[in-house]
């Protein structure tokens, strides 16, 4: 056991009358574990962790917080890619992890509707809806730590956004607690509420900044009982936007999902597993990995093999999963092809977006500026097409010592943005702004939108105890 601090040890006692030592965590090891995002970038170790267990106890950890001006950073799953959810302030944080918030409270398949504690697994929740006959679509391939504040804080995406939406469009109501500790009940499964302001949209994508979310009302949908994976190779990204289009008008509104993937991320996999084979053969320049799902009386495997005996002039080759395990493999090259593509080290991980209509001539000029820039770089290019959301990543050459590696991802990020800039696209598609994007966001930000966005922190948070310095610099 180590020693507290002066500076614990005085937290712990202003926190005393509000909740219990139980649930608070000041272990040198226990606090190394939230001190770090997937991105695998350190910032600062928390001065101490909360681990509520309840709204109530949330309340009285936040009000006490409020009342001794205690900086605070809620934290999910540590999924994150851009600092959001870890310690940074100068003078200290304390951490509130919602991981012991985790029950699904109900699911109902009249209202299709399911209420869940943030603190719980994305993928406990899709569980819970599947076995009530349901579908929970938010779809991630970090979905087994994910947690579902996380998802709401950062608006996630996902694989089946151009059928679903975002988790702002799958948000029936909310619950969270304020800085000040005071909770906002927003918690209903009504479809249509046009009271005023629909606050619950204010605290979606809020990285935190704002309130605690604390519990959700999700929508959820009749479960699927008939699934087709198909792996299909083209010749051009311009003709797996073409597929796509011709997709979304003929196979009536079932597609779930829509990768694209370049050959060099298909390498990846490829290389990085002995079991793993190449689906087709011979190589191509672009793939497509595309899902069709459907509940009731539909002939879907025909639907899709019509769709593309028509569809013969664009598509080169292509494979149709026979079972629900080679449909797992097919989906195996793209959950590997993103674990390995840093062969373990650091790497640009970008997470834009651009207009549909712009992914081909984005693409293009992003990889034509990178060869210039950073020619001995590696650039793996996938994403989902059918919301213009791109994960253009670029992997260092080996051989370089930690500080080159950093300034090449710093220039890279640089050369992207800039490309993205004139294509009229966002730096962050899914994962927020946080602290690591904060300079980019800033320098592109509109004056108007930058002052509104103030004023609604300034409005929830005015003392700004709650992530601040996320988003906006101090």
């Amino acid at each position: 056991m180590n020693p507290l601090s002066t500076l614990q040890q005085s937290l712990i006692a202003k926190l005393a009358d509000a909740v219990p030592a139980s649930i608070l965590l000041t272990g040198t090891e226990e606090l190394e574990r939230y001190s770090c995002d997937i991105s695998g970038i350190r910032h600062a170790r928390p001065l101490l962790v909360a681990r509520p267990g309840s709204t109530g106890e949330l309340s009285r950890l936040m009000g006490s917080c409020h009342r001794h001006d205690i900086q605070v950073v809620p934290q999910g799953g540590l999924t994150g890619l851009v600092g959001a959810a870890v310690a940074s302030h100068p003078a200290g944080e304390i951490v509130v992890s919602l991981e012991r918030m985790d029950r699904v409270r109900s699911v109902d398949a009249i209202d299709y509707a399911m209420v869940v504690e943030a603190g719980c697994v994305l993928e406990r929740a899709k569980a819970a809806a599947d076995a009530a006959g349901c579908l929970l679509p938010i779809t991630l391939g970090s979905q087994g730590s994910c947690r579902i504040g996380g998802n709401i804080a950062t608006n996630a995406g996902g694989f089946n956004v151009l059928r679903y939406g975002m988790t702002r469009d799958l948000v029936l109501g909310l619950e969270a607690v304020l800085p000040d500790g005071r909770v906002w009940d927003g918690l209903r499964v009504l479809r249509k509420d046009n009271r005023g302001y629909d606050l619950k949209q204010l605290f979606i994508g809020s990285e935190g900044t704002l309130g605690i979310v604390t519990a959700a009302a999700l929508k959820v949908f009749p479960r699927p009982d008939q699934v087709e994976t198909a792996f299909l190779a083209l010749g051009s990204i311009e003709a797996a936007l073409e597929l796509y289009s011709r997709a979304r008008r003929e196979c009536s509104d079932l597609i779930s999902a829509f990768e694209l993937i370049l050959r060099p991320g298909l390498e990846v996999a490829l290389n990085s597993r002995a079991d793993l084979r190449d689906p087709l053969g011979d190589r191509h320049p672009v793939y497509v990995l595309a899902e069709l799902s459907a509940a009731g009386r539909i002939d879907l495997r025909g639907l899709l093999e019509g769709f593309l005996a028509d569809a013969g002039d664009i598509v080169q080759d292509g494979v149709i999963a026979s079972s629900r395990a080679q449909a797992e493999r097919l989906w195996l090259l793209r959950e590997v092809m993103v674990d390995r593509q840093g062969r373990g080290g650091p790497y640009l991980r970008s997470d834009v977006s651009v207009p549909i209509s712009r992914l081909a001539a984005f693409v293009a000029d992003a990889l034509s500026a990178l060869a210039l820039s950073h020619p001995d770089a590696t650039p793996i290019t996938y994403g989902h097409v059918g919301d213009g959301n791109l994960h253009l990543n670029v992997i260092p050459p080996q051989g370089m010592n930690p500080n080159e590696m950093a300034q090449m991802i710093h220039e890279a990020e640089e050369v992207l943005f800039e490309v993205l800039d004139r294509h009229g696209g966002s730096i962050s598609a899914e994962h927020g702004i946080g602290t690591v994007k904060q300079q980019a966001y800033l320098s592109r930000v509109d004056p108007v939108t930058l002052e509104l966005s103030r004023r609604i922190k300034d409005a929830f948070d005015p003392r700004h105890l709650l992530s601040d310095g996320r988003i906006f610099n101090r």
